[in-house]
C-alpha cells in the first residue's frame, strides 16, 4: 500500500505511516477511551504516544539523587579529593589524545 500524504490538523501534513498490531480486548478499549473523549482513534493514538514519548524524553533528562547521593555530591564539591597520580595520568592521556 503506497504512503498517501494526508493533510492534518494544523496543517502539517502526515506523510509517514505507524502501525501496530493489537488484541481485540486493546482494539476495543482504545476505541471505547477514544469515543469517551469525542475524537478519533487515530488522534487518541498519536496524542497518547506523543506525551508518553515527551515524558519519556524529560524523565531521561532528569538526573534524580536520593538524599545521600545529594549530600555526597555536595561534600565533594566541597571537600574535594587531592589530585593524585593516577588522575594526572588520565589528564594527559585525554589531553595526549585530543590534542586538547
Amino acid at each position: 500500500m503506497a504512503n498517501v500524504a494526508q493533510k492534518s490538523t494544523g496543517g502539517r501534513i502526515r506523510a509517514q505511516r505507524l502501525e501496530a498490531r493489537v488484541t481485540a480486548e486493546q482494539k476495543t478499549l482504545i476505541e471505547h477511551a477514544a469515543a469517551l473523549q469525542g475524537r478519533t482513534v487515530t488522534d487518541f493514538v498519536l496524542t497518547s504516544v506523543q506525551e508518553a514519548a515527551r515524558r519519556a524524553i524529560e524523565e531521561h533528562r532528569q538526573l534524580a539523587l536520593s538524599v545521600r547521593d545529594s549530600e555526597a555530591f555536595v561534600d565533594a564539591l566541597l571537600n574535594p579529593k587531592p589530585v593524585n597520580e593516577r588522575l594526572r595520568d588520565t589528564v594527559r592521556r585525554y589531553r595526549e589524545a585530543t590534542g586538547v
